[in-house]
């Protein structure tokens, strides 16, 4: 298959890069729909009782959109300023109640508002007196027109309070929304715009022309274009997080970058072997060619395993990053070639000091000289890093997401600081069947303890809605131990005996409390934490046997996996402890931006998924390419100490660029305000950088290098299914001995002789020379 796709490209080139234009302009036009399409977080989970409990409500009662403005003192000589503490009392101001009155009573009459209480008259909506709320809520079930009509008028009505003296703020429900979806875009937009000149830099740098430097842009484009368009076919399916388009593009942009890379490096290389263009693009088909596609199909494989989880969030992100790793592999070995067989002539070829790898192979050598101080001093440092990952804890996202400058974030601070025992938290419902006839038990709910206020309402089928509003946050443990306890989890001694003292007031509350079922978004969590536990065996099964059977018919041993999987968890694990350490402790978090100093209290829910599947990918990348070259050296008679200085000299400086090129494309994502992504982008960071250092050039080499010989050892019937069935070797550029599937023979066809202990000798060209 991968001879044909590279045959095609070379008799067709003009088609091939026709048809990836098409795809680019109907990625970019098409694809760019996308955005409108974007939804919630994602930490629903279908069939989950949560999300069970909120069909039923909305059926019995709608659900209904709130939106809130905070009027403040502008900040001025007289006033001061309006931060979390500051501001002037402006409660008392007799012109600021008329036009608050006078905007009540005109967002009353708007069509679609269902409830709008003067905040003079309400208690607890003018908290400290510096700060006056005004909350509107929209009429349930409202069609998508009416209701952004709805939302339009009372918004700028709301805005009309404002003065010279007065600043309104408005965010909640559907705006806060809106805040979030064009963060994303923003940071999107803005990370694509800084990253894409400076990989181009680096590119020109790395290759020493700006036509070889070019190609790996522009392959990576059409991965993101094509990723725009997939993510468009998806949100027909399925709902679409926020934060997908820059996590997918994300991953498309550096993979794309990524594999054109070892692709124009092995072309360069060919260039000074053979005369004809089209022998060299043939020729790095079959070998990086091979590698790309061997890598891609690793990483869609570790990206798989997201697909177990039900969430529609993280199984669509699945699904999206598999198909976006299989774009920019397809590039890779089709426009690529295509272009480098119309524009390859103007490429130097490689010269023979840059292909040695000198440097690494003396950092290798010393390594493979001391293997076990190496493997305890970085196996150490991994460990230490990975340690705050114990403390992990995930909420299901709110405006502290959002950086300080932003409206929405602004109105959650003013929230939190002018209203004393205010909650920030979402209400927690309670559907109770039966419960209009069981007012000891609805007012048992209420009386839980954590619960700042509370209301409840009776339906014609007999059943009630119980309103608890918790204190803290929706990830807070007042919120989640609330839901706990109303479901019969009590985990916490002294919640025990709360529950027990109220359960105690009503002799039939624990039959009643069986009829109860949990809503909200602190039961969302709690539903989402639970799924991530009980699917974590499927999703590491699903990873694990797919990555053994790879890399076994990659390498023909059955340890080298298991020394892969095991030194790329270290990785992982350091990378997830920093990420911790920083956003969810709070240590130096203020570096990006004044809204993260002190810390989030916790990661999103979705980034520590996504961000193991991808780093985990990623890792496998570097692992292959490694071991391609280290493999290649043993057939050539190398023993296994010598082989793997070899292959770390041969790929230590394709690795090393190839690594900078996705650390660049992952920073620059961290220049956004959305904490998500900065969570996100710094984890992949610090897990590349990480990965293509401490691990491949150090803890790798010094695994391989303590095990020696028996790295490579296999039962006899597996090694005859390798023989079968394994990766091929030997690739020419007239086609023979081509790379791919072995079938009769392998690689004994092809006279290579395989040995009991692993090691042979070679009589054909192999095909990952200088890898």
């Amino acid at each position: 298959m991968l001879k044909h796709a590279v045959e095609l490209a070379i008799r067709r080139p003009r088609t091939v890069v026709a048809v990836w234009l098409v795809v680019f302009a109907v990625g970019l036009g098409l694809g760019g729909a996308v955005f409108g399409k974007l939804g919630g977080l994602g930490a629903a989970v279908p069939g989950s009782e949560s999300r069970v409990t909120a069909d039923r409500i909305d059926k019995l009662d709608p659900g209904r959109d709130t939106i809130d403005a905070m009027v403040t003192a502008v900040p001025g000589p007289a006033g001061g300023t309006t931060g979390a503490a500051g501001g002037r009392v402006i409660v008392d101001d007799a012109g600021l109640k008329a036009r608050v009155a006078a905007a009540v009573a005109e967002i009353r009459t708007i069509p679609g508002v269902a409830e709008v209480p003067d905040p003079y008259r309400t208690p607890g909506m003018t908290g400290d007196g510096r700060v006056v709320a005004v909350t509107v809520t929209f009429v349930g079930g409202l069609a998508d027109k009416a209701e952004h009509t709805a939302l339009d008028a009372a918004e700028a009505r709301l805005r009309a309070i404002g003065t010279t003296e007065f600043q309104v703020r408005v965010s909640g429900g559907p705006l806060l929304d809106q805040a979030l979806n064009n963060t994303a875009q923003s940071d999107a937009s803005k990370a694509e715009m800084l990253s894409l000149p400076i990989v181009l830099l680096l590119l020109v740098v790395v290759f020493g022309g700006l036509l070889a430097a070019a190609l790996p842009l522009l392959l990576a484009l059409c991965g993101v274009a094509a990723t725009l368009l997939v993510l468009y076919a998806f949100s027909f399916v399925t709902d679409l997080s926020v934060y997908s388009v820059q996590i997918t593009t994300m991953l498309g942009l550096g993979l794309g970058v990524d594999y054109a890379l070892l692709m124009v490096t092995r072309f360069k290389q060919e260039r000074a072997i053979h005369d004809e263009v089209a022998d060299c693009v043939r020729a790095t088909g079959a070998a990086a060619g091979r590698t790309v596609l061997f890598s891609g199909l690793t990483v869609a494989v570790s990206l798989a395993g997201i697909v177990v989880y039900p969430a529609p969030f993280l199984r669509s992100m699945g699904l999206a990053s598999c198909a976006v790793v299989a774009v920019d592999m397809l590039a890779a070995v089709t426009l690529l070639p295509a272009l480098l067989v119309k524009y390859g002539h103007r490429i130097k070829p490689a010269s023979q000091r840059r292909s040695e790898g000198r440097w690494f192979g003396r950092v290798a050598g010393g390594v493979v000289r001391r293997p076990m101080p190496v493997l305890l001093v970085v196996g150490a440092a991994l460990v230490t890093a990975a340690l705050p990952a114990r403390a992990l804890s995930l909420t299901p996202g709110d405006a502290r997401e959002l950086p300080a400058s932003s409206e929405a974030r602004q109105v959650y601070e003013l929230g939190l600081a002018h209203f004393p025992g205010h909650s920030n938290a979402d209400p927690i419902e309670v559907l109770v069947d039966g419960g209009a006839a069981r007012p000891d038990y609805l007012k048992h709910l209420r009386a839980l303890p954590g619960v700042v206020d509370s209301s409840q309402k009776a339906y014609a089928d007999g059943s009630a809605i119980v309103t608890l509003v918790p204190a803290g946050t929706n990830d807070g443990a007042v919120a989640t131990g609330l839901v706990k306890t109303i479901r019969g989890e009590h985990v916490d001694e002294n919640a025990n005996a709360s529950a027990n003292a109220n359960a105690n007031a009503n002799a039939n509350a624990n039959e009643e409390q069986e009829r109860a079922s949990v809503t909200g978004a602190s039961a969302h969590l709690v539903d989402f934490r639970e799924m991530l536990v009980e699917r974590l065996p499927y999703a590491v099964g699903v990873v694990l046997v797919s990555v053994f059977v790879l890399l076994f018919l990659f390498t023909g041993s059955v340890l080298i996996p298991v020394k892969a999987v095991l030194t790329n968890l270290l990785s992982i694990g350091a990378a997830l402890g920093v990420t911790v350490w920083v956003f969810q402790q709070g240590h130096f978090a203020g570096v990006f931006g004044p809204g993260m100093r002190g810390g989030l209290g916790a990661l999103d829910v979705t980034v520590p998924p996504l961000m193991i599947a991808v780093a985990f990918g990623l890792s496998m990348d570097y692992e292959i390419f490694i071991l391609g070259r280290i493999r290649e050296a043993r057939l050539h008679g190398e023993d296994a100490q010598q082989a793997v200085v070899t292959g770390v000299r041969h790929t230590g400086r394709v690795v090393t660029c190839a690594a900078a090129l996705l650390v660049i494309v992952f920073a620059c994502f961290m220049t956004g305000g959305s904490a998500p992504i900065l969570e996100f982008g710094l984890g992949l960071t610090l897990a590349v950088l990480i990965d293509a250092t401490l691990v491949r050039m150090l803890l790798v080499p010094a695994v391989l290098a303590l095990v020696g010989e028996g790295g490579w050892w296999a039962p006899g019937w597996l090694r005859g299914v390798h023989r079968r069935f394994g990766v091929g070797e030997g690739v020419g550029v007239d086609g023979e001995g081509e790379s791919g599937v072995e079938g009769e023979g392998g690689v004994e066809g092809m006279g290579i002789e395989v040995v009991e202990g692993g090691v042979a000798s070679e009589s054909a060209r192999t095909g990952l020379s200088g890898w």
